[in-house]
C-alpha cells in the first residue's frame, strides 16, 4: 500500500470503515509521522510512507443543492467528482440515508430528468441514483490505475424479534453475536439493487458482501455508550465489526 491514495466517500458507515483502517495502519506503524487534518474531508496521512487515508461524507453519492424549494436530490445528477480522480483506491457506500423519513430525511424533493417530486418509492430512487454513480465510474475510472469498492449494506439491530429473541428490544446490553450462520429477520431491499446495477457495470467494481456477517453481529454496536450517549445500534464499534470489513478489502487488493 506504499505511495497510495484511498478515498472513502459515502455515510457514516463509510466512516467507520475509514476509522477501523486509521486504526489498523497506526497499529501496524506505530512510530511513523502522521499528519491529521479534519476538514470537508478528513485525511491521516503517513509521512514515512506516502500513504493517505481520506474520508468525504456524500451519503447519497448523486448531488444535493440547496434552491427556493428546499434541498433537492437529483438522481440523475453528480457534478462534485473532482476528488474522486486521481485516487488508488476508492470505497463507496450510500444506503441507511434514503430509507430515512420526517426529521432526519436529507432531501425536501427528488429530481429526475428535470421533475421534482415530493416522495416516490425509496428503492426504485435509489436504483436511479446508484446507476448515476455507475455510470460516472464506468465513464470515468480506468481501473488499471483505480481499484474501486463498494460497502454491502450494515445490519441493524433495532428489533429483538430479528435474531429470535422478541423478548430483546435492541442491541442495548448485547453481549454475543449469534451463533450460527443463518439471520431470521427481514432482508434489506437495498441488497438486490446493488448486486443487479454492479454486475451491468463495464467496470469492475468489488462488492464487500458484509451484511450477514454484520446481522450476525448483535453485540457490535456502541450501544448506549457511544459518544452522543444515546442508543446507537447501526454504528460499529472500533476496533471490532469493521476490522473484518478491512481484512476483505486488503485481500481483495492482493490478489
Amino acid at each position: 500500500m506504499k505511495g497510495k491514495r484511498i478515498l472513502f466517500v459515502g455515510d457514516s458507515l463509510g466512516y467507520n470503515q475509514w476509522e477501523s483502517l486509521a486504526c489498523l495502519l497506526h497499529a501496524a506503524v506505530p512510530t511513523s509521522k502522521y499528519v491529521y487534518v479534519k476538514g470537508s474531508i478528513i485525511t491521516l496521512k503517513f509521512q514515512d510512507y506516502g500513504v493517505s487515508l481520506e474520508y468525504l461524507k456524500n451519503p447519497f453519492l448523486v448531488d444535493v443543492s440547496d434552491d427556493k424549494d428546499g434541498r433537492i436530490l437529483t438522481l440523475d445528477s453528480i457534478t462534485r467528482t473532482s476528488i474522486w480522480t486521481k485516487t488508488d483506491v476508492l470505497i463507496f457506500n450510500s444506503y441507511h440515508w434514503w430509507n430515512h423519513t420526517g426529521t432526519l430525511q436529507g432531501w425536501d424533493y427528488l429530481e429526475v430528468g428535470g421533475k421534482r417530486f415530493k416522495d416516490m418509492d425509496r428503492m426504485k430512487a435509489y436504483k436511479i441514483g446508484l446507476t448515476t454513480w455507475a455510470n460516472w465510474i464506468d465513464s470515468n475510472i480506468d481501473p488499471t490505475k483505480t481499484r474501486v469498492f463498494f460497502q454491502g449494506i450494515p445490519a441493524l439491530h433495532f428489533a429483538g424479534v430479528d435474531w429470535g429473541e422478541p423478548k430483546e428490544k435492541n442491541c442495548n446490553g448485547q453481549t454475543k453475536p449469534l451463533g450460527g450462520s443463518t439471520f431470521l429477520g427481514e432482508s434489506y431491499p437495498g441488497q438486490p439493487v446493488i448486486k443487479e446495477v454492479l454486475s451491468s457495470m463495464n467496470k469492475s467494481v468489488i462488492l464487500l458482501d458484509i451484511t450477514l456477517l454484520t446481522a450476525l453481529r448483535k453485540d457490535g454496536h456502541p450501544s448506549i455508550y457511544g459518544t452522543s450517549g444515546q442508543l446507537d445500534c447501526s454504528h460499529w464499534c472500533v476496533a471490532g465489526v469493521p476490522d473484518t470489513w478491512n481484512s476483505l478489502l486488503y485481500t481483495s487488493l492482493i490478489l
